[in-house]
């Protein structure tokens, strides 16, 4: 059995399977928000004690907050103390130029009071636009940040092999960097992680189940037509796309069925524990859209694949010409299928 915690800094350990909260966000049906908290603290229990949110994902922080909050009410604060809470920061696109320090602080402190605590654990930077050059000042003011004791760790979200280097050189102790990996799409493999290597940054991994679609759902679906029902699948469908199409995603369904059979687990759980084995990977970021989910997610962490299992797969992968570029290059180009779908000023209306 793999290890079920990581320690991602000195003294600071995370869950190996870490609770997303973008399907929180609303964008994928209505929330009913106690039942969201039960969830949450359901899915602590199963030893998913880390949690994932974002300043830009509506109301997702309040409601951890508001699990926090419970367990603390409940069970006391030495069992509140357990949970994890990592939240990223995501200047608007068009604060970018005028980017301040009092404009960074802000959102920490507004995230500080969501979250109902005094420190954040983990705060993990995205920058939408390289060619406004002062990600590494708002690098160094969150280092600041801190220093002060309102931040315990500082980490990135979906900066490529150069501008995280050049972070890292301005001496910024980044711990993390959140990054979509995935059967799918291996663009982290390339030069970032030789760089992670060399600076002891570990990967937070998000799509390891590219939004469901690496599940039992859709093995031997026909290939749905665009646009489909919410943003996140677009975007995988996306991925699908550049890593050979239907017919070539369907062979590796195939194959990561046969592995799951012979582990009896699903799809999604050999899919995400594929991940969890890649080199300079701490954790995969999954969601759960009820305690049935969280149960089965919990079960990413009791999966280690065997030479058969990693073999087919690799044999899977390598039928694909792989997709394009360092991390989030596709993604990046605002004009191109996957930018375009973004949405780019979320904190305009923070209070």
């Amino acid at each position: 059995m793999m290890a079920r915690t990581f320690e991602l800094s000195p003294g600071y350990t995370v869950s190996r399977v870490i609770r997303g909260g973008w399907q929180l966000a609303g964008g994928h049906g209505a929330i009913d928000r106690q039942q969201a908290v039960s969830d949450l603290i359901a899915t602590f229990d199963a030893g998913i004690f880390t949690y994932d949110c974002a300043d830009i994902y509506t109301g997702v922080e309040e409601l951890i907050g508001a699990a926090r909050l419970r367990l603390a009410n409940e069970r006391g604060l030495d069992v509140a103390a357990r949970m994890k809470v990592h939240t990223k920061l995501v200047p608007d696109l068009e604060r970018l130029a005028s980017i301040s320090r009092d404009y960074i602080s802000g959102i920490v402190e507004q995230s500080l009071r969501r979250l109902k605590t005094e420190r954040l654990d983990l705060v993990q930077f995205h920058w939408w636009d390289y060619a406004q050059p002062r990600y590494i000042d708002v690098m160094g003011w969150l280092n600041e940040i801190r220093a002060e004791g309102k931040v315990r760790n500082v980490g990135t979200t979906n900066f490529d092999t150069q501008r995280l280097s050049e972070i890292l050189s301005a001496g910024v102790p980044v711990v993390s960097q959140q990054l979509q990996y995935s059967v799918l799409d291996q663009r982290p493999a390339k030069s970032l992680a030789g760089l992670a290597v060399e600076n002891g940054v570990s990967f937070l991994c998000y799509g390891s189940v590219a939004g469901g679609f690496l599940s039992e759902k859709w093995l031997g679906a026909a290939e749905p037509s665009m646009p489909l029902e919410n943003r996140s699948l677009i975007k995988y469908k996306l991925i699908i796309d550049d890593f050979g199409g239907w017919d070539l995603f369907q062979h590796l369904l195939g194959t990561l069925k046969a592995a799951g059979d012979r582990h009896g687990v699903d799809i999604a759980t050999i899919a995400s524990a594929w991940v969890l084995e890649q080199p300079q990977v701490a954790a995969v970021i999954v969601g759960a859209r009820n305690q049935a989910h969280a149960l089965a997610n919990a079960r990413i962490m009791e999966v280690v694949l065997s030479a058969q299992d990693k073999s087919a797969i690799a044999s899977a992968i390598a039928e694909s010409p792989g997709l394009e570029g360092d991390v989030y290059a596709l993604e990046r180009d605002r004009r191109g299928r996957h930018g375009s779908i973004m949405h780019y000023n979320l904190n305009a209306g923070r209070n």
